[in-house]
């Protein structure tokens, strides 16, 4: 699925004013996820907290028209590199939520369909990317081990 850069700016936008909520010097917050939840139906992109507060809602006109099934390993991808790349201009540091909190990706029953994003300074999540290629090197530095014995 591609989006408009529109669309992509009304995903950034939603998320922003989700997470403006929990500004900073506020008492800080002990949520623990904030759900998107896409509607491929809608077009809808709901934004919640814990207590299924909406937070943000936005309108997202290629979902409408989405015919694929994939649809949310497809904004799952989509909404991993906003928030990866809102992370990375420092846009979620000055929160009042106390980390560790995750974004999670949620279907239309609020069921956790994946964890988008981990804030948290001591922890680093393994993931595919991180992953790819680490048979071949353990192979590889096993195999060196075993020729110099």
């Amino acid at each position: 699925m591609k989006l408009s850069q529109q669309s992509q700016s009304s995903i950034e936008t939603a998320i922003r004013h989700a997470v403006g909520k929990f500004p900073c010097g506020c008492e800080p917050s002990t949520i623990t996820d904030i759900h998107i939840q896409p509607n491929q139906n809608s077009g809808e992109l709901l934004i919640f907290d814990d207590e299924d507060n909406e937070l943000a809602c936005s309108i997202i006109e290629e979902w409408l028209s989405y015919d694929g099934s994939d649809f949310y390993k497809s904004t799952e991808r989509i909404l991993c590199t906003v928030l990866h790349t809102m992370k990375e201009n420092k846009e979620f540091e000055k929160l009042s939520i106390l980390q560790p909190f995750s974004f999670v990706l949620v279907d239309e029953e609020k069921e956790t369909i994946g964890e988008l994003l981990l804030m948290d300074d001591d922890l680093l999540l393994v993931n595919e990317e991180l992953l790819k290629g680490l048979d071949e090197e353990l192979d590889n530095f096993l195999k060196e081990l075993l020729e110099k014995e």
